[in-house]
């Protein structure tokens, strides 16, 4: 979304009413301010809106003072529906319409994307809402277009997971603002290990991965884990199990379908590509944070496994964290 922001400050309209999210409309705020103080301006603002101004409380008693929302009155650049109560309410969507008619964003999270989905039966784009609202979703109708991704644009309005994604979500609508290395410097002071892109998987519920509930394969890889700079042999890793090597590539085969060694590769280069996106330290600093023999082996292991070289990742200079079909 491009926006001019060294003229005039993106206007961000937040919609909350009586039993809004708190935790979301922090998020959304909190982000914006921190961006504020990266780019030393204040290239972002925002506001309150209700359907009856003054004080509102959220779900967990925190207080906000907003706004009359006004049809088609000093309309924002983007409006964000926080979830709760106030996302589930139907006020909201008038102005949603007005937002879509203009060709500006609307964000519905969590609670309001999951009314916007209900409310349309059959959106023509993908829609999403957050996992636990979805699985009640399928189980009481047919949602065809509903996906599991962390947030999804369809005709202009986003529909998102909200809560613990809400500021991801944020840093993707305003990252054409800021260079790469302002967005890295955003998540790292959000103390965001790492930032998750709007086509990638929500967490699934822990029932549908039983994996995790056998102590062997949970241990195994919190011991991957922890020895990612220092990798050790598979034969250690067993004996400090206190299994066979048989049995643990019998157990990864039937959870991961895939063998130990190779797992533990994955997590290695993943780590390796989340710290060339993500930071600005030197490749072999982050050969030696991965465990990688060299920089030549870490290149190979990360080309093969996403199709790029290291280099090429981080001189991809436009940061696109919304990627919407």
């Amino acid at each position: 979304m491009l926006h001019d922001t060294t003229t005039t400050p993106q206007l961000f309209e937040l919609y909350v009413g009586h039993g809004f999210c708190d935790y979301e409309a922090s998020a959304v705020t909190h982000t914006l301010n921190i961006a504020n103080e990266v780019l030393a301006r204040p290239a972002f603002a925002w506001r309150f809106v209700a359907e009856t101004p003054g004080v509102v409380q959220g779900l967990t008693g925190g207080l906000l003072r907003s706004e009359p929302l006004i049809d088609d009155h000093n309309v924002a650049d983007v409006l964000i529906v926080v979830g709760g109560k106030s996302g589930a309410a139907a006020g909201w969507q008038r102005r949603a319409r007005q937002m879509q008619r203009l060709g500006r964003p609307a964000v519905l999270l969590s609670d309001a994307a999951t009314a916007y989905i209900e409310l349309t039966k059959n959106p023509p784009g993908h829609v999403t809402t957050h996992w636990r609202d979805a699985v009640a979703l399928n189980e009481t109708g047919y949602y065809p277009n509903l996906t599991a991704r962390f947030s999804e644009n369809s005709g202009g309005i986003i529909t998102a997971a909200g809560m613990g994604a809400t500021a991801e979500l944020i840093i993707g609508l305003i990252s054409s603002s800021l260079e790469a290395a302002q967005v890295a410097e955003l998540g790292n002071r959000l103390l965001l290990h790492t930032l998750r892109k709007s086509d990638a998987e929500q967490p699934k519920d822990i029932a549908d991965n039983q994996g995790l509930f056998d102590a062997q394969v949970t241990e195994a890889i919190r011991l991957m884990e922890e020895t990612i700079a220092d990798p050790i042999s598979m034969a250690d890793l067993t004996a400090q199990l206190g299994l066979s090597t048989r049995s643990l590539e019998r157990t990864f085969r039937k959870v991961f379908d895939d063998t130990p060694a190779r797992f533990y590769k994955r997590l290695r280069t993943k780590r390796a590509r989340n710290m060339i996106e993500e930071t600005l330290l030197p490749l072999l600093d982050v050969v030696v944070a991965t465990g990688f023999g060299s920089v030549d082996t870490m290149s190979k292991a990360v080309r093969e496994e996403y199709g790029l070289s290291p280099a090429k990742l981080r001189a991809r200079k436009k940061i696109e964290l919304l990627k919407y079909d």
